[in-house]
């Protein structure tokens, strides 16, 4: 009878595993770097995605539930509050980044439709934005499977697309980037830098599709085959996409918000239109599928660690029909609407500041916050529990898991430092980027008050 209810086979995890991971989105900003991309992005699939993808797939089958990353490193540091920090920077983050999503979407219904809509109008249409995901976040995964598989589907046709114009305009027009071999070595400007946190944003979720365990019908086999295979189409997915906007869009021309628009209107030579309306709406397609996608995995998280006194009691109210963590959810719903409120008087106070970047840019420090600790654990774990069944191991010995551990570590942090701190003082840098600054630091004070004051009541009860 268990299996019936058991909706999730391969195919299914692989999409869910494009879903999650691949972000289209993200592909604009990156393309902003310039040719040197093509260096970042293959840098990165080695170095990072590889090794964490091979981390994820050992972790998420030796230690299957809810919990993702919050139970990894809570069982690697059960005397510490590192599990408690793991769910909050884990969860804030997707409130910040359905927000950063949000704003875009007035933007692409306009596009479709040909008309620009009045802050009134775009405020509103932000909000149900939010409060539609907030609400499909009720029911479980396996209900929302369909669309998962749309969303992945209308990733790939995207990119393909995307990809596909660009070749066509390099034929026509030659590259719109051209440059010699010294352009696609690494940039290290500080524009370009605080802009690889991208990538490496690019590569998280793995551990998203770790949580559905319970709707897959043999997870221990299904998780490290999907992450395999799924990576590996992300990786050729992602090459290209990034080829089609770097090679048809002028690298000053790109806009962070709109940049996969922007690529197939200057490729066609048109602003409006069936072809720009149609990518149009299977952009927004996509959006609600991250956030579907990630919203399961992220509320499961936070109500796992709330049900164990380390996130507000709130995360931990479940649906009675069906155990979803509605709080969770709910909390998430809220917070996503206040920020969008603020971005109002954001726009009122900078009118020339990108909202999406800023929103999307305090998602990503906290988002690579939360996986810091990750690699630490996988190590830790290793040695204090070496008994327990891995049925994935990641190859080699305990060096070797110590270089597949360290090295993306450090590449997270140097990237949450990039896209967090100002590396010069100018005017123009300092409108950019304190609002991620103080962002990140509120963020990450508001969850230590609130993991402490949590830890004081529990404690307080045992003392009764």
């Amino acid at each position: 009878m268990e299996n019936k209810t058991k909706k999730f086979h391969l195919a299914s995890v692989i999409l869910s595993v494009i879903c999650v991971v691949f972000v289209v989105e993200a592909a604009a900003p990156v393309a902003s770097i310039g040719n040197s991309q093509y260096f970042w992005w293959i840098f990165m699939m080695l170095l990072f995605l590889l090794p964490y993808g091979m981390i994820a797939a050992e972790l998420g089958t030796t230690y299957v539930g809810d919990g993702g990353l919050y139970d990894w490193v809570n069982t690697a540091y059960p005397t510490t509050k590192w599990g408690a920090r793991v769910a909050w920077y884990y969860w804030i983050n997707f409130p910040l980044w359905m927000a950063s999503l949000a704003v875009i979407c007035p933007r692409l219904l306009g596009t479709m439709f040909g008309w620009n809509p009045s802050p009134f109008v775009s405020l509103t249409i932000e909000l149900a934005f939010i409060w539609i995901v907030t609400i499909v976040a009720f029911f479980p995964v396996c209900d929302s499977i369909w669309i998962l598989n749309l969303s992945a589907a209308v990733k790939v046709v995207l990119a393909f697309a995307v990809g596909g114009l660009g070749v066509w305009y390099v034929t026509r027009h030659g590259f719109a980037n051209a440059g010699g071999f010294v352009t696609y070595l690494p940039s290290f400007r500080p524009a370009s830098l605080s802009y690889i946190s991208v990538i490496i944003f690019n590569f998280l979720g793995f551990e998203v599709v770790c949580t559905y365990a319970d709707n897959m019908t043999k997870p221990k086999r299904q998780i490290p085959q999907a992450i395999v295979a799924g990576g590996i189409a992300i990786a050729v997915i992602y090459l290209f996409s990034a080829f089609g906007i770097g090679a048809a869009v002028p690298t000053d021309r790109i806009n962070t918000d709109t940049g996969l628009i922007d690529a197939v209107s200057l490729i066609t030579g048109r602003t409006g239109g069936f072809l720009v309306g149609l990518v149009a709406f299977l952009f927004l397609i996509t959006l609600f599928g991250n956030m579907i996608s990630w919203s399961m995995g992220v509320n499961s998280i936070a109500a796992y660690a709330a049900d164990r006194g380390d996130m507000p009691r709130a995360f931990s109210l479940r649906w009675e029909k069906n155990g979803m963590p509605i709080g969770a959810a709910l909390t998430s719903g809220i917070v996503a609407s206040v920020v969008c409120l603020a971005g109002v008087l954001m726009e009122v106070l900078a009118p020339e500041s990108s909202l999406f970047w800023s929103f999307f840019a305090l998602n990503l420090v906290m988002l690579l916050l939360s996986y810091i600790p990750v690699f630490p654990a996988f190590l830790r774990l290793r040695k204090t529990d070496p008994e327990r069944e891995r049925p994935f191991r990641v190859p080699g010995g305990q060096k070797t898991a110590a270089w597949i551990a360290y090295v993306p570590m450090v590449l997270t942090i140097l990237s949450v430092f990039f896209t967090a701190i100002p590396l010069s003082f100018d005017r123009e840098t300092l409108a950019s980027f304190l609002p991620i600054t103080i962002g990140s630091i509120l963020a990450v004070v508001i969850g230590e008050i609130l993991i402490r004051l949590r830890a004081g009541r529990a404690s307080a009860k045992e003392t009764d």
